[in-house]
């Protein structure tokens, strides 16, 4: 079982640590989970069950890390 308790700690923040974290979590939450993105994916977009091709965004997206 995974801890459940706050860290700080960056490592835990790569993909591999979020999937295990969510590969950890049983179907049900999972599914809660799917079901909170589509909602928000819905209230943001209306439209979104009507489109028939994804198209890609013409913006860029700037990463900024701290060194």
């Amino acid at each position: 079982m995974m801890d459940k308790g706050i860290s700080h700690n960056r490592d835990e923040e790569t993909i591999e640590a979020k999937a295990r974290w969510f590969q950890s979590l049983p179907l049900s939450e999972r599914m809660e989970i799917m079901c909170a993105f589509t909602d928000l994916a819905l209230e943001i977009n209306p439209d979104l069950p009507d489109r028939k091709d994804a198209q890609p965004i013409n913006r860029r997206f700037q990463i900024i890390t701290r060194t």
